[in-house]
């Protein structure tokens, strides 16, 4: 997190002694003597590991400050409006995603997005318990907290439709699976009732004197109908592949109001 920036500000003793002798920390508010100080952060990207602060102080006579006696109410609305572009940017790339890695790719950022709304959003809030009577924070905070419902939508619609594309590939991969192990149970069953016949076959094929060829005719469908029944036999053995369990759809635990 960058350096903590002293603005030409005159702060109460007590608010000074709040802050942090290098960061400004988490986003937050520090209400002290009628000064309201507004600690918010930037949209995080990337990964959002590094938090940009933006600072606002109302004074007691209402007048609002950023980085030093710069107004802070287009300062305040231009952050906010850097959040709405934000969602809309990632709310695009949710609905031309067409792959499981191009959501991950947007689940990435889109996670400390929402955490980030979302501590805006309470911040705000707590500025507007402090000070009752300011009607741009009123109207900054149902901002706030507009962004960050739909960051929160959009996170869990991202998430969603995640979690559905690895279920579908799950059970295509389980499909096909299963057809394979079929066609390798037909195999091996067509294997086993031949497999008698072949291997009798193979000795009596043999160039080899055994008396057997002086047997009458009925001998031969003998031994034919004692093969198929060791083949009949043999093919017991060969299991049959299991259908996939049923998994039994979860009830939802949303109930219609």
């Amino acid at each position: 997190m960058p350096r903590r920036i002293d603005y030409d500000w005159e702060l109460p003793a007590a608010m000074q002694q709040r802050l942090g002798g290098s960061t400004y920390g988490a986003q937050r508010i520090i209400h002290e003597q009628e000064h309201l100080m507004v600690i918010l952060h930037e949209p995080p990207s990337g990964t959002g590991a590094e938090r940009k602060p933006i600072v606002f102080l109302r004074k007691p006579d209402g007048a609002w400050l950023h980085k030093g006696n710069n107004p802070g109410e287009r300062a305040l609305a231009k952050l906010l409006e850097s959040y709405r572009a934000a969602f809309s940017t990632f709310e695009i790339r949710h609905q031309a995603a067409e792959t499981s890695e191009d959501l991950f790719q947007v689940l990435g950022p889109l996670i400390p997005l929402t955490r980030a709304a979302r501590n805006m959003q309470d911040t705000l809030q707590a500025a507007r318990d402090a000070v009752k009577g300011d009607l741009m924070l009123i109207d900054q905070r149902d901002l706030a907290v507009e962004i960050a419902r739909g960051f929160e939508l959009l996170l869990a619609d991202t998430r969603m439709s995640l979690d559905y594309r690895l279920a579908r590939a799950a059970e295509a991969q389980a499909g096909s699976a299963l057809e394979m192990s079929r066609a390798q149970h037909k195999l091996n069953t067509i294997a086993a009732l031949t497999f008698p016949l072949m291997a009798i076959g193979a000795a009596f094929g043999m160039n080899l004197h055994s008396g057997v060829e002086n047997l009458p005719s009925w001998v031969y469908w003998l031994i034919f109908a004692a093969g198929i029944c060791l083949g009949v036999m043999l093919r017991g053995w060969v299991k049959t592949p299991a259908e996939p369990p049923v998994v039994a759809r979860p009830a939802s635990t949303l109930k219609k109001k």
